[in-house]
């Protein structure tokens, strides 16, 4: 069996992100679940670990897991954050511009937008339903930019190679703490509409019995005061148990953009 954490897994935390994870690993253990991994895959193609059949436990985002892995993962639980801009199990993507550039995504008509990636709810998609309701005949931003990772979206936005991006609430919390001068000349202007939060999953075929014994270890690291140091490094505040039909908000917020002719962001 494999487990990741590579959504939030910067350098800087991986110290925290290590410890959580041997926790719900001595928790399974103890609970008899069968080839446990002492350690967390890293540096693999995301899509080929969401996939691989001997994985046991991964976070993933809410846009593939409604999309290209629906039917190949089981949906665990949904973690919830301590970060402005989430509230409980929900989260949105803060809009980031220049210093001064703009007060509201109405004053960006025509600009050049920069995403990590298409299939990423947070940079992509939560930008594009931010962006739907003030579109005109289909279209609002004159250009897009792919960076490949929110952080280069921002270093984008900062140099002037793009005027706005959309970065998760969580990374731009661990950001401001662990790299503040990343964010530096540029600036918050607003939020995306909420949805739930990047899901813990495991493979499609996983029993009934290890799901359920995966819940309970993630309860368990919730409510371990030892772990209280490592949750609040990670900006853990719990995990929630949602049925995959809370994700239908994903689905919805692309929708109502197609419904709005805004298929694309340019």
């Amino acid at each position: 069996m494999i487990a990741a954490l590579p959504m939030y897994d910067l350098p800087e935390l991986r110290t925290a992100t290590d410890a959580l994870w041997g926790a719900i690993a001595a928790a399974l253990v103890r609970m008899d679940i069968d080839v446990v991994p002492a350690t967390l895959t890293r540096g693999r193609e995301v899509y080929g670990l969401w996939t691989d059949p001997g994985l046991l436990l991964a976070q993933t985002c809410g846009y593939p897991l409604t999309h290209d892995l629906a039917g190949k993962v089981r949906l665990v639980a949904v973690p919830c954050y301590a970060a402005p801009g989430c509230t409980g199990l929900y989260y949105s993507s803060l809009l980031i511009v220049r210093h001064g550039s703009a007060r509201s995504l109405g004053e960006l008509r025509g600009a050049r937008a920069a995403f990590n990636v298409r299939d990423s709810q947070s940079g992509y998609a939560a930008l594009r339903a931010a962006a739907a309701p003030l579109a005109r005949d289909g279209a609002f931003f004159g250009e897009t930019v792919e960076t490949g990772a929110h952080v280069a979206s921002i270093t984008a936005v900062r140099e002037g190679r793009a005027d706005v991006c959309a970065i998760d609430a969580v990374l731009h919390a661990l950001l401001a703490r662990h790299r503040p001068r990343a964010l530096d000349g540029v600036e918050v202007i607003g939020t995306s509409p909420p949805c739930p939060g990047l899901p813990y999953v495991t493979a499609a075929a996983r029993s009934d019995a290890t799901v359920a014994a995966l819940h309970v270890a993630l309860s368990d690291v919730a409510d371990d005061r030892a772990l209280a140091g490592t949750r609040a490094a990670l900006l853990l505040d719990g995990f929630a148990d949602l049925p995959l039909t809370a994700y239908d908000a994903v689905i919805a917020m692309e929708q109502a953009c197609a419904d709005r002719g805004y298929g694309d962001l340019a």
